[in-house]
């Protein structure tokens, strides 16, 4: 199954920041839904003070399902710092649930990458 990315990304240029990216399954279509699951996920993370060496990233994969819950999202990829590691899982916890999956979306659950990123 691909993987289609959204772009909700700051574009400020400096040294390294860190930035936060979603990628839901390529067959789910819903914009407004993803930019709300990016929206609850940014505010729900506490950048830690401790930050991975720049281009390190941690990736939490969540499964939503239909109607919003998304139980154990799981640590796919360690940045190498395990507090950026911790508070990244920690995020997505915390913004769980997320909203019902639309109606027209035909599967029961939809998976989504959380990438926490230190550029």
């Amino acid at each position: 199954m691909g993987f289609l990315a959204v772009a909700l990304t700051g574009s400020r240029l400096i040294a390294a920041a860190p930035q936060l990216k979603i990628y839901f399954a390529a067959d789910f279509k819903d914009s407004a839904y993803q930019q709300a699951a990016y929206k609850k996920v940014a505010a729900a993370w506490k950048r830690p003070p401790t930050v991975p060496e720049p281009g390190g990233k941690t990736v939490v994969i969540a499964v939503i399902r239909k109607d919003g819950s998304a139980p154990g999202p799981t640590l796919h990829y360690k940045s190498g710092s395990d507090t950026w590691d911790a508070a990244a899982l920690e995020a997505v916890k915390k913004a769980a649930p997320f909203d019902p999956l639309p109606k027209t979306y035909p599967r029961p659950t939809v998976e989504v990458h959380f990438h926490f990123e230190y550029d």
